[in-house]
């Protein structure tokens, strides 16, 4: 069974950082392009990173550049986010998605491969 689990979500003070992981099972995440989306309470789905299979090309969107890294390990078969000088406004169920990477034509989120299920950051103080 495929499956991508995502954790390392939780409250977190504006200013703090959290470091998230998607773990792949059932398939080899080195094989997909890996992207990081967002969806913010009452907003739609907004894609906020990318990497490509080999871990060497990275894309950001403007809202998260030079704050957060996306990497990958792919000995662990897994996706990380560090999330670094985090705002209210990057408050958000975070999920990882496989499929689309730097250099890539934009997916529609349905053309997406994998998703998993997400998991709630909340920055607040």
């Amino acid at each position: 069974e495929v499956q991508l689990v995502e954790s390392g979500g939780g409250l977190v003070q504006p200013g703090g950082s959290l470091r998230l992981a998607c773990s792949a099972s059932g398939f080899t995440l080195h094989d997909y392009p890996m992207s990081w989306v967002r969806q913010a309470p009452g907003k739609g789905l907004e894609w906020v990173a990318a990497i490509n299979w080999d871990g060497d090309s990275t894309y950001y969107a403007e809202s998260i550049k030079g704050r957060f890294t996306i990497s990958r390990d792919s000995a662990k078969n897994t996706l990380y986010l560090q999330s670094d000088s985090l705002k209210s406004d990057d408050t958000a169920v975070y999920y990882c998605a496989a499929g689309y990477g730097p250099g890539l034509p934009p997916l529609e989120w349905d053309e997406y491969d994998f998703w998993g299920q997400g998991t709630q950051v909340t920055v607040s103080s």
